[in-house]
């Protein structure tokens, strides 16, 4: 076989392989509308959001399906995390490359990739015995919007430090050589030089620690309290769209159950917002 028909070939493959996602994303989204067609059908949109709670029945006439609290506990989840762990991973990959001993940046780097692998339902077991009775000590019932963003921060943590690690590994050396020759200092050359090269990296790394954060279940189910609510402050309890799924599918008939379907359909909707605003800032910047 020539190498132009091997070329060839792997087009074809790589062609398919992009259809293959690109037609499994389709499906999913074509299947999240036809199970939340009746509910949107019998309740419509503005139901979700207009009605004074969530308590929903296998008939729209007879339950109230208010959605709002819950997008609002998942947004403040996300945003929390991903505020307390991206410069923490940022500063952590900094540590490695530029501060931290050879031998000790080997066993610190193993740390991290451990924690990427903990099993989420690990990080909530140890989030109800642990880090909920601490908040109830401060501020009872302890389950609650902080226990969540305390309990995400440490489960995304490792994906920014792990991107961010790459990020700063790929900076070219010869940018390390200029800025030494300029005389400046280790923290000047990070800042000045390395972070502004790796930026798109740990771009990157944020896009997947938010996606990671907008969608984890288990451990936010256990140690957020799972009480429909707009929250005021950082101790009271919440429930995300994700947990909210999780409780109440296995019972959800009806209404209730496409109800549920129009969840996962705004679930999604943020990740395709989160999508197109990645985008667009990376457009920005690279026309800029």
């Amino acid at each position: 076989m020539s190498h132009s028909t091997k070329d060839a070939l792997l087009a074809w493959v790589l062609r398919a392989c992009a259809v293959a996602a690109g037609l499994i994303v389709v499906l999913i989204v074509v299947f999240l509308c036809l199970e939340a067609a009746p509910a949107l059908r019998n309740a419509g949109w503005a139901r979700f959001f207009t009605d004074p709670s969530w308590h929903p029945n296998r008939r729209a006439a007879d339950g109230t399906f208010n959605l709002t609290p819950m997008l609002w506990g998942t947004f403040f989840a996300m945003t929390g995390a991903v505020l307390v762990a991206t410069p923490l991973g940022v500063l952590s990959a900094a540590f490695l490359h530029f501060y931290a001993p050879k031998g000790l940046a080997v066993y610190y780097r193993r740390l991290i990739e451990l924690l990427a692998g903990i099993p989420s339902v690990v990080y909530g077991f140890w989030g109800l015995v642990t880090l909920v009775p601490l908040i109830n000590r401060v501020h009872p019932p302890g389950a609650s919007l902080l226990a969540g963003i305390a309990i995400l921060s440490i489960m995304i943590l490792p994906t920014i430090a792990l991107m961010a690690d790459a990020a700063l590994a790929n900076v070219p050396r010869a940018y390390l050589h200029g800025a030494a020759a300029l005389g400046l200092s280790r923290w000047g050359t990070l800042r000045g030089v390395v972070l502004p090269a790796a930026r798109s990296g740990l771009f990157t790394g944020v896009i997947l620690e938010t996606g990671r954060a907008i969608g984890e279940t288990m451990a936010i189910l256990m140690v957020c309290g799972n009480v429909v609510q707009t929250p005021r402050s950082l101790f009271d309890p919440i429930r995300t769209l994700t947990a909210n799924i999780a409780l109440e599918m296995a019972y959800a008939m009806g209404d209730h159950r496409s109800a549920l379907f129009v969840s996962g359909l705004m679930l999604m909707g943020q990740i395709v917002l989160l999508v197109a605003a990645a985008e667009y800032i990376g457009r920005g910047r690279v026309h800029g």
